[in-house]
């Protein structure tokens, strides 16, 4: 297999500067360098839709109209594991996911560090944490991390910190993008998820069973996030195409990433199900 080289992606959606992605063989994981100092201002914009809960134009629409319906279908996931009981979503963004759930008869609680995203998280009727200190020794049944890995600059000790905190038969709920899926293969460097300086690592599925594994968890089951590969698709063709948009194209080559990902199970974005080794085994 050809060993893959480091690549240079753009900020194309706020500060339009350059990073490298510096690659790691052994892990088959990205990184993204150099990680700025500043790395919070890369956040407030407008444009970043999942702390502003933007409705304005097209791309924003196709992101609130696929997070609405997936919202229920994600409290459904989590209950399909763990029937109710204390849930933890780290990165909980503006706080909808939390709502569906506490709605569903969950014990939630969560943590956001954007001080925007809490404020319209508390006016939706949840309080969230700024930082994981906060927590304290608590632990949970369910912890999940929707798109929110690649933003952690030290995974293993992120990992870490998830196993002190998780419930004896816990679950682990982790959604990440996948490099190796068709519409990043299609958009190249301008594949909307690598989406630097704010995502400083980019995953494989190798990447996700190693880094678990490897640190005492098992990975038991993956589930694919359908809609991922056509929004992003649309965002990549907003990138890509300086003077158009092609909404027409951008379905189509999201069509053709989850019809070639039912073969090879390289899906845009990767729902990963995770468990502690040292819990007993249990029959999904």
């Amino acid at each position: 297999m050809t060993k893959k080289a480091n690549l240079k992606i753009k900020d194309y959606s706020i500060s339009q500067e350059e990073f490298t992605l510096v690659y790691d063989e052994v892990l088959d994981m990205f990184s993204t360098d150099p990680v700025p100092d500043n790395l919070g201002k890369y956040y407030l914009s407008e444009n970043y839709i999942s702390h502003t809960d933007s409705n304005d134009g097209l791309f924003e629409k196709v992101y609130q109209w696929v997070k609405n319906y997936m919202l229920k279908k994600k409290v459904k996931l989590i209950s399909s594991y763990v029937e109710k009981g204390t849930l933890l979503d780290i990165g909980a963004g503006t706080g909808d996911f939390l709502n569906q759930a506490k709605k569903s008869g969950w014990k939630v609680t969560g943590i956001e560090p954007s001080p925007a995203a809490r404020k319209r998280a508390f006016e939706k009727g949840i309080n969230l944490f700024e930082e994981e200190a906060e927590v304290g020794d608590r632990k949970f049944d369910v912890i999940t991390m929707w798109h929110v890995l690649e933003h952690v600059p030290d995974v293993e000790k992120q990992i870490e910190w998830i196993k002190n905190h998780l419930s004896t038969d816990g679950v682990l709920i982790v959604a990440v993008p996948n490099f190796n899926s068709y519409d990043a293969k299609y958009y190249k460097s301008f594949w909307a998820a690598w989406d630097v300086p704010r995502h400083l690592h980019h995953f494989s599925s190798k990447s996700i069973k190693t880094l678990f594994e490897t640190n005492g968890f098992n990975l038991i089951e993956q589930k694919p996030l359908i809609f991922d590969s056509f929004y992003v698709s649309l965002l990549s063709e907003k990138y890509k195409s300086t003077s158009l948009i092609k909404p027409v194209s951008a379905f189509m080559i999201g069509l053709r990433s989850n019809w070639r990902a039912q073969q090879n199970k390289e899906y845009s974005s990767i729902i990963y199900i995770i468990k502690s080794r040292n819990t007993q085994n249990k029959t999904f």
